[in-house]
């Protein structure tokens, strides 16, 4: 369909939280322009999710197939759907810029939802930078998009994910060599605290235990409780070496898988100058949202995984949540309609999402990977070692944006996706701060890499 002049709203994030705003507001006779960066629907839980093969199927389960309807919702009536897009600048003003195919483009928006999902969590441990070494959602992004699965793999870290992958990994017949676990017993303890909330997530319990079930019938080594963790080689991955009840062990794998959960992904919220807060449980900082997704833009929602973490099925919800909070903020949806319908969505993402506080105390990253220290690398970008972020705060540095300046920490390509959490940890812990005091990255535009010629083209939206 043509793109209107000034779309009712602009979603960014073809996610679940992005289908399902998108899907939620076209039901309703919006006009919705729907941007994302992957060439597909889905994001990345559900990448590839329509093309997907009957073997990819059986190996990623039926959590991932369930994924096809909501994809299909871009071919709705009132969805302007553009893949392969790189959104570069989104304005307070409803203003939007973007490239496709070397083009750069620029709209008006009347509310912007941004649903932009998370990023893994870096695990700056050493070594972590040698070929050879991934995250764990970078070997599921291989197994969804080409059916390419790791072989011999050692699996190190903590969370759900890391169980998925491995069962993944056991259902296409090349099961990882091991897991190698940092959660200990003290944080098991410690998650017990919120097992009545665990429980209302019973379901989500018994995927897991599933899970785990598997990989013990495939007799995949785990060991838990692990420190100490150095990844060695000279030109690529060659050993994991870790301590595990007291003993040193060496496992040799030239493919290692690194996951430490996930953090939401704020790059554009932030160069928005919204509100933001320090998650003290999830260990990273996330938009300040009411319960419809509002953010402190009036003009601005967030939904899903971009505004906290929560899953794929909560962020479906907090999706349409904000989209009938939008609607009903441009008079397109009536109070008693958006209450009819927001009050059971409301009631949905609490039940999801009630296992989280449990999730993120038994799955918390160890000091270890939160705030490393010696020549362990940080910013990859720049190669700026922990010790280096340590030495910047000594010389008087107290928050990430002057280490710019100290050492070009977060002023490579990825503008401090990367490193951002890491640098503030790391100078919390050296200054004796707050992380809320300590800050984080200033993005500003461009969020992305964008030719000269694209930003001398771009013309003001029609």
């Amino acid at each position: 369909m043509s793109q209107p002049d000034s779309p009712d709203l602009i979603v960014i994030g073809a996610g679940p939280a992005g289908l399902a705003a998108a899907s939620e507001a076209a039901r309703y006779g919006a006009s919705v322009l729907l941007l994302d960066e992957q060439p597909a629907p889905g994001g990345q839980i559900y990448r590839n999710v329509k093309d997907a093969s009957e073997q990819q199927n059986a190996i990623l389960g039926p959590d991932y197939t369930v994924g096809r309807t909501l994809a299909a919702s871009v071919e709705d009536v009132g969805i302007d759907y553009r893949p392969g897009v790189t959104v570069w600048k989104v304005g307070t003003d409803g203003r939007v810029a973007f490239s496709q195919n070397g083009e750069a483009q620029q709209v008006q928006g009347q509310h912007i939802v941004l649903a932009t999902g998370a990023l893994e969590r870096p695990v700056p441990l050493p070594g972590w930078t040698l070929p050879g070494v991934m995250t764990a959602g970078g070997a599921q992004i291989l197994m969804k998009s080409g059916g390419l699965v790791a072989r011999d793999a050692i699996l190190v870290g903590s969370g759900p994910l890391l169980y998925l992958l491995a069962s993944q990994m056991v259902a296409a017949g090349r099961p990882p060599k091991a897991l190698v676990e940092t959660q200990t017993d003290a944080n098991f303890r410690s998650a017990m605290v919120h097992i009545k909330g665990a429980l209302l997530g019973w379901q989500q319990l018994l995927k897991g235990l599933a899970l785990i079930g598997k990989i013990r019938r495939a007799d995949v080594r785990r060991y838990k409780a692990v420190t100490d963790i150095n990844i060695i080689g000279t030109d690529k991955a060659e050993a994991v070496t870790f301590i595990s009840n007291g003993r040193v062990h060496q496992l040799n794998a030239s493919v290692v898988l690194l996951h430490q959960g996930v953090v939401p992904n704020t790059q554009i919220s932030r160069s928005l100058g919204l509100e933001h807060r320090w998650d003290i449980k999830q260990r990273c900082f996330h938009p300040v949202t009411d319960e419809f997704g509002q953010s402190s833009a009036e003009n601005i929602s967030i939904a899903g995984d971009g505004a906290g973490i929560s899953g794929a099925k909560a962020a479906e919800h907090a999706g349409r949540i904000a989209a009938l909070n939008a609607l009903k903020n441009l008079g397109l949806v009536d109070g008693a309609t958006h209450n009819q319908q927001v009050i059971p969505l409301l009631k949905a993402r609490t039940k999801e999402t009630a296992i989280r506080p449990f999730l993120n105390t038994l799955y918390a990253p160890p000091t270890e990977v939160l705030c490393p220290t010696g020549k362990t690398i940080v910013c990859r970008c720049e190669e700026v070692t922990a010790d280096d972020i340590s030495n910047y705060a000594a010389l008087g540095c107290k928050g990430p944006n002057q280490t710019k300046a100290f050492g070009r920490s977060g002023m490579g390509p990825c503008q401090g996706r990367f490193c951002g959490a890491t640098v503030t940890e790391i100078l919390s812990k050296e200054t004796g701060l707050h992380p809320e005091k300590v800050g984080s990255y200033r993005i500003r535009a461009p969020l992305k890499p964008v030719t000269l010629g694209e930003l001398a083209a771009l013309t003001e939206p029609r």
